[in-house]
């Protein structure tokens, strides 16, 4: 899948520690990696309790750094405050060209916003079950999910592709891809599939083919079945069978 991504980029990764979970933190450093290079990476919590103990050893492993926070009042999260305020000095610091915030709390929705509004790109990376307006608010939004490495989720995701009658039946995906086919393509209907997929990162910024259970977007969309797919020197080209 064509990403467009900048891959000398300068990157500040801050990750919640509350609303992550570090089973997924291989693969997500991994993507982050194809955006650009994580100068900064920081995560912060409250590293007095025990619910992130799993989180330490991940902390020497991937070279992350811990920020305290301590909870000063029940049910607040003085976490965020240190998260949105470090990324602010960052922000202002003038060294990044992108922010990577890894969490499922809708309350970096302004967050986001605020940095997108500098000119700078934000790529957010939670779970299924965070708010559409934080997603929203990112340029692009990655589910974490498809890095996690527990063996439930590795069972889950050998049963995950779906199938074609499945795939059809999804109204989004199908009006997704075949306005992506459509605004790219040719006078015979021929669309590259690398600006098909940037016109879906754009359109969808959660869009993924590994949501669907595929690695690459050729994938999912001949498991449709509705596409010809040509390869060409010059790349991949795929075209609706229904134009003629």
């Amino acid at each position: 899948m064509a990403n467009g991504f900048e891959s000398n980029s300068s990157l500040a990764v801050l990750i919640d520690a509350d609303n992550a979970s570090p089973a997924v933190i291989e693969g997500l450093l991994a993507e982050i990696a194809k955006i650009g290079v994580a100068s900064v990476k920081r995560i912060y919590g409250d590293w007095t309790t025990p619910n992130l103990g799993t989180w330490k050893s991940k902390l020497l492993e991937y070279s992350i750094q811990p920020i305290q926070q301590f909870r000063y009042t029940t049910g607040k999260n003085s976490t965020d405050s240190a998260m949105i305020i470090d990324a602010m000095d960052l922000l202002y610091s003038g060294h990044f060209s992108g922010f990577c915030l890894v969490s499922s709390d809708s309350d970096f929705t302004r967050l986001a916003a605020r940095i997108r509004e500098s000119g700078r790109s934000v790529y957010g990376f939670g779970e299924r079950k965070t708010p559409r307006p934080f997603v929203s608010a990112c340029d692009r939004f990655i589910y974490t999910d498809v890095f996690a490495e527990t063996q439930e989720t590795v069972v889950a995701k050998a049963k995950l592709p779906k199938t074609a009658k499945e795939l059809r039946g999804d109204t989004a995906l199908m009006t997704l891809v075949r306005s992506a086919v459509e605004a790219t393509s040719d006078e015979n209907g021929w669309a590259g599939l690398g600006p098909v997929g940037g016109y879906m990162n754009k359109t969808a910024n959660d869009f993924d083919p590994r949501n669907y259970g595929f690695n690459k977007l050729s994938e999912l969309i001949a498991a449709i079945g509705l596409f010809e797919i040509d390869r060409r020197e010059k790349g991949v080209y795929v075209k609706d069978t229904r134009k003629k």
